[in-house]
Protein backbone atom coordinates (compact mmCIF):
# COMPACT_ATOMS: atom_id res chain seq x y z
CA UNK A 1 0.00 0.00 0.00
CA UNK A 2 2.28 2.74 1.41
CA UNK A 3 5.54 3.19 3.45
CA UNK A 4 6.78 5.94 5.46
CA UNK A 5 10.58 6.37 6.06
CA UNK A 6 11.90 9.33 8.09
CA UNK A 7 15.25 11.26 7.51
CA UNK A 8 15.82 13.33 10.25
CA UNK A 9 12.53 15.93 9.78
CA UNK A 10 11.97 14.83 6.78
CA UNK A 11 9.37 12.56 6.00
CA UNK A 12 8.61 10.85 2.40
CA UNK A 13 5.26 8.46 2.14
CA UNK A 14 5.77 6.81 -0.57
CA UNK A 15 2.69 4.58 -2.64
CA UNK A 16 4.35 1.20 -3.34
CA UNK A 17 3.74 -1.44 -6.05
CA UNK A 18 3.51 -1.12 -9.91
CA UNK A 19 0.04 -0.87 -10.06
CA UNK A 20 -2.13 2.16 -10.36
CA UNK A 21 -2.59 3.25 -7.09
CA UNK A 22 -6.20 3.74 -7.27
CA UNK A 23 -7.32 4.97 -4.47
CA UNK A 24 -9.54 2.33 -2.98
CA UNK A 25 -10.54 2.78 0.94
CA UNK A 26 -7.69 0.59 1.86
CA UNK A 27 -5.31 2.52 -0.30
CA UNK A 28 -7.22 6.12 1.73
CA UNK A 29 -6.94 4.51 4.95
CA UNK A 30 -2.99 3.18 4.65
CA UNK A 31 -2.01 6.68 3.71
CA UNK A 32 -4.25 7.90 6.16
CA UNK A 33 -2.34 6.13 8.96
CA UNK A 34 0.65 7.53 7.74
CA UNK A 35 -0.17 11.07 7.53
CA UNK A 36 -1.38 10.05 11.45
CA UNK A 37 2.05 8.90 12.22
CA UNK A 38 3.60 11.98 10.96
CA UNK A 39 1.63 13.91 12.89
CA UNK A 40 2.42 12.35 16.21
CA UNK A 41 6.18 11.53 15.40
CA UNK A 42 7.37 15.47 13.72
CA UNK A 43 9.57 17.08 16.14
CA UNK A 44 10.43 20.93 15.55
CA UNK A 45 10.10 21.82 11.97
CA UNK A 46 9.07 19.13 9.48
CA UNK A 47 8.27 18.46 5.87
CA UNK A 48 6.87 15.45 4.17
CA UNK A 49 7.08 14.22 0.26
CA UNK A 50 4.57 11.75 -1.11
CA UNK A 51 5.60 9.89 -4.10
CA UNK A 52 4.63 6.79 -5.98
CA UNK A 53 6.41 4.00 -7.53
CA UNK A 54 5.66 2.83 -11.00
CA UNK A 55 4.17 4.34 -14.05
CA UNK A 56 1.58 5.79 -11.99
CA UNK A 57 1.49 8.72 -9.21
CA UNK A 58 -2.11 7.36 -9.08
CA UNK A 59 -4.64 7.11 -11.69
CA UNK A 60 -7.51 8.18 -9.34
CA UNK A 61 -10.37 6.39 -7.47
CA UNK A 62 -10.97 2.80 -8.16
CA UNK A 63 -14.29 3.21 -9.73
CA UNK A 64 -14.81 -0.36 -10.47
CA UNK A 65 -15.63 -0.77 -7.00
CA UNK A 66 -17.42 2.38 -6.07
CA UNK A 67 -19.91 1.90 -8.97
CA UNK A 68 -20.92 -0.98 -8.74
CA UNK A 69 -23.24 -0.43 -5.35
CA UNK A 70 -24.71 2.74 -5.41
CA UNK A 71 -23.89 3.09 -1.52
CA UNK A 72 -19.99 2.61 -2.67
CA UNK A 73 -19.36 6.29 -4.25
CA UNK A 74 -20.76 8.37 -1.54
CA UNK A 75 -18.48 6.37 0.85
CA UNK A 76 -15.47 6.64 -1.11
CA UNK A 77 -15.91 10.28 -1.97
CA UNK A 78 -16.36 10.95 1.72
CA UNK A 79 -12.99 9.04 2.64
CA UNK A 80 -11.32 10.61 0.02
CA UNK A 81 -12.48 14.05 1.04
CA UNK A 82 -11.76 13.29 4.38
CA UNK A 83 -7.87 12.29 3.60
CA UNK A 84 -7.39 15.52 1.48
CA UNK A 85 -8.76 17.67 4.20
CA UNK A 86 -5.97 15.56 6.52
CA UNK A 87 -3.25 17.12 3.70
CA UNK A 88 -4.35 20.52 4.19
CA UNK A 89 -4.09 20.77 7.43
CA UNK A 90 -0.67 19.00 8.14
CA UNK A 91 1.58 21.25 10.10
CA UNK A 92 4.02 21.00 8.07
CA UNK A 93 5.28 21.92 4.55
CA UNK A 94 4.22 19.19 1.71
CA UNK A 95 5.81 18.15 -1.35
CA UNK A 96 4.57 15.97 -3.93
CA UNK A 97 7.31 14.00 -6.11
CA UNK A 98 5.39 13.14 -8.90
CA UNK A 99 7.20 10.78 -11.72
CA UNK A 100 3.80 9.05 -13.35
CA UNK A 101 0.82 10.11 -14.42
CA UNK A 102 -1.98 11.59 -12.20
CA UNK A 103 -5.38 11.21 -13.37
CA UNK A 104 -8.84 12.16 -11.66
CA UNK A 105 -8.78 11.79 -8.04
CA UNK A 106 -4.56 11.53 -8.13
CA UNK A 107 -4.22 14.72 -9.65
CA UNK A 108 -6.40 16.17 -6.38
CA UNK A 109 -4.35 14.52 -4.30
CA UNK A 110 -1.10 15.87 -6.01
CA UNK A 111 -2.56 19.03 -5.66
CA UNK A 112 -3.56 18.62 -1.97
CA UNK A 113 0.39 19.68 -1.68
CA UNK A 114 1.84 23.03 -1.44
CA UNK A 115 4.44 21.88 -3.87
CA UNK A 116 4.32 19.30 -6.59
CA UNK A 117 7.56 18.74 -8.81
CA UNK A 118 7.48 16.05 -11.58
CA UNK A 119 8.92 13.98 -14.15
CA UNK A 120 9.33 15.96 -17.66
CA UNK A 121 9.89 12.79 -19.72
CA UNK A 122 7.31 10.66 -18.61
CA UNK A 123 3.65 11.50 -17.80
CA UNK A 124 0.75 13.77 -17.57
CA UNK A 125 -1.46 15.42 -14.88
CA UNK A 126 -5.25 15.49 -16.14
CA UNK A 127 -9.08 15.22 -15.46
CA UNK A 128 -10.46 12.73 -17.33
CA UNK A 129 -14.12 12.42 -15.81
CA UNK A 130 -15.41 14.14 -19.13
CA UNK A 131 -13.77 11.28 -21.31
CA UNK A 132 -15.34 8.48 -19.41
CA UNK A 133 -18.77 9.95 -18.84
CA UNK A 134 -18.56 10.71 -15.01
CA UNK A 135 -19.89 14.37 -13.72
CA UNK A 136 -16.99 15.53 -11.96
CA UNK A 137 -17.44 16.50 -7.92
CA UNK A 138 -17.87 20.45 -7.30
CA UNK A 139 -15.15 20.36 -4.56
CA UNK A 140 -12.24 18.94 -7.31
CA UNK A 141 -13.28 22.34 -9.34
CA UNK A 142 -13.52 24.28 -6.61
CA UNK A 143 -9.85 22.87 -5.58
CA UNK A 144 -8.77 23.25 -9.74
CA UNK A 145 -9.53 27.12 -9.44
CA UNK A 146 -7.39 27.25 -6.51
CA UNK A 147 -4.41 25.84 -7.71
CA UNK A 148 -4.71 26.24 -11.46
CA UNK A 149 -3.87 29.78 -13.12
CA UNK A 150 -6.61 30.65 -15.51
CA UNK A 151 -10.17 30.52 -16.17
CA UNK A 152 -8.98 29.25 -19.88
CA UNK A 153 -6.72 26.58 -17.82
CA UNK A 154 -10.08 25.45 -15.93
CA UNK A 155 -11.74 24.52 -19.35
CA UNK A 156 -8.98 22.70 -20.36
CA UNK A 157 -8.55 21.26 -17.32
CA UNK A 158 -12.52 20.14 -16.48
CA UNK A 159 -14.21 20.94 -19.71
CA UNK A 160 -11.38 19.48 -22.28
CA UNK A 161 -9.57 16.82 -19.88
CA UNK A 162 -6.30 18.10 -21.32
CA UNK A 163 -3.38 16.35 -20.73
CA UNK A 164 -0.96 18.22 -18.88
CA UNK A 165 2.95 17.96 -19.44
CA UNK A 166 5.62 18.87 -16.99
CA UNK A 167 6.10 21.76 -18.75
CA UNK A 168 2.37 22.90 -19.71
CA UNK A 169 1.65 22.31 -16.33
CA UNK A 170 4.64 24.60 -15.11
CA UNK A 171 3.09 27.41 -17.20
CA UNK A 172 -0.09 27.14 -15.17
CA UNK A 173 1.53 27.59 -11.79
CA UNK A 174 0.92 23.68 -10.55
CA UNK A 175 4.30 22.55 -11.16
CA UNK A 176 6.94 24.16 -9.74
CA UNK A 177 10.11 22.29 -11.18
CA UNK A 178 10.12 19.53 -14.13
CA UNK A 179 13.06 17.31 -13.98
CA UNK A 180 14.28 13.95 -16.08
CA UNK A 181 13.82 10.80 -14.51
CA UNK A 182 12.43 9.70 -10.61
CA UNK A 183 15.34 9.73 -9.02
CA UNK A 184 16.36 13.59 -10.31
CA UNK A 185 12.84 14.70 -9.11
CA UNK A 186 13.54 12.80 -6.23
CA UNK A 187 16.41 14.44 -5.49
CA UNK A 188 15.39 17.85 -6.12
CA UNK A 189 11.83 16.94 -3.74
CA UNK A 190 14.50 16.14 -1.14
CA UNK A 191 16.62 19.57 -1.83
CA UNK A 192 13.60 21.35 -1.59
CA UNK A 193 12.00 19.65 1.66
CA UNK A 194 15.24 20.24 3.55
CA UNK A 195 15.19 24.00 2.49
CA UNK A 196 11.74 24.21 4.14
CA UNK A 197 12.78 22.53 7.06
CA UNK A 198 15.40 24.58 7.29
CA UNK A 199 12.97 27.98 7.73
CA UNK A 200 12.24 26.50 10.86
CA UNK A 201 8.43 27.27 10.98
CA UNK A 202 5.95 26.34 13.42
CA UNK A 203 4.04 23.83 12.32
CA UNK A 204 0.51 25.15 13.65
CA UNK A 205 1.15 28.51 12.37
CA UNK A 206 2.34 27.31 9.06
CA UNK A 207 -0.82 24.83 8.87
CA UNK A 208 -3.27 28.06 9.87
CA UNK A 209 -2.10 29.86 7.03
CA UNK A 210 -2.20 26.74 4.65
CA UNK A 211 -5.85 27.04 6.10
CA UNK A 212 -6.51 30.88 5.10
CA UNK A 213 -5.08 30.93 1.80
CA UNK A 214 -7.21 27.72 0.59
CA UNK A 215 -10.66 28.38 2.62
CA UNK A 216 -12.94 28.00 0.00
CA UNK A 217 -11.50 24.54 -0.27
CA UNK A 218 -12.05 23.92 3.11
CA UNK A 219 -15.49 25.27 2.53
CA UNK A 220 -16.34 22.60 0.11
CA UNK A 221 -15.65 20.13 2.51
CA UNK A 222 -18.26 18.46 4.96
CA UNK A 223 -18.84 21.09 7.54
CA UNK A 224 -17.28 19.14 10.76
CA UNK A 225 -14.49 19.22 8.47
CA UNK A 226 -14.49 22.86 8.26
CA UNK A 227 -14.94 23.68 11.94
CA UNK A 228 -11.25 23.60 11.97
CA UNK A 229 -11.02 26.64 10.35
Amino acid sequence: MCTLEKLGNLFILTLTGDDEHRLNLSLIDSIKSALDRVTAEATGSSALITTAQGKFFSNGVDLTWALSDPSRYPLMNSKLKSLIFEFFNLPMPTIAAVTGHASAAGFVLAMSHDYILMRKDRGYLYMNEIDIGLKIPNWFVTLVKNKVKSPVAWREVVMRGTKLTADMAIEQGIVVSAHHGAAETMKEAIKLGEELIERKWNGEVYSHSRRVVFSDVLVALPSKMVSKL
